[in-house]
C-alpha cells in the first residue's frame, strides 16, 4: 500500500493484526510497487474522469460512484480468472472488515 498519511488507519491496522495479515508498504517514489493501484488508477481516469466535463464536485461523486458500481460488480477481471469482484468475493468469503470506512 502507499505510504501517504491518508492510509494511516488505527482501525486498518487492528483489523490487519487481529487476522495476521502484514501490510506492507511500498518506498517512496516508487510507484511501480503498486502497479496495481497505479493500474486502477488508470482505468479510472481513462474510463471515467477524462470522459466529463465536471461543473461541482457532486457530478464527480455520482458518476464516479456509479463506474466504480459497474467496475466493482459487473466488469469480469482478468486478475480474478474472468470473474466480477463480486464474484470472487462471494467464491472466497474473506474475514468481515465492517470496523473500517472507505471514503
Amino acid at each position: 500500500m502507499d505510504i501517504g498519511p491518508e492510509l494511516i488507519s488505527v482501525a486498518l491496522a487492528g483489523w490487519a493484526e487481529e487476522y495476521g495479515v502484514t501490510l506492507e508498504f511500498i518506498k517512496s517514489g516508487k510507484s511501480m510497487q503498486n502497479f496495481y493501484v497505479e493500474r486502477f488508477d488508470r482505468t479510472h481516469w481513462d474510463e471515467n474522469l477524462n470522459m466529463y466535463v465536471f461543473n461541482t464536485l457532486s457530478e464527480v461523486r455520482e458518476i464516479t460512484d456509479n463506474w466504480m458500481k459497474g467496475y466493482n460488480e459487473e466488469r469480469p477481471h482478468d486478475a480474478l480468472d474472468g470473474l466480477t469482484p463480486s464474484a470472487y468475493l462471494a467464491m472466497n468469503n474473506p474475514p468481515e472488515i465492517s470496523d473500517l470506512v472507505w471514503n
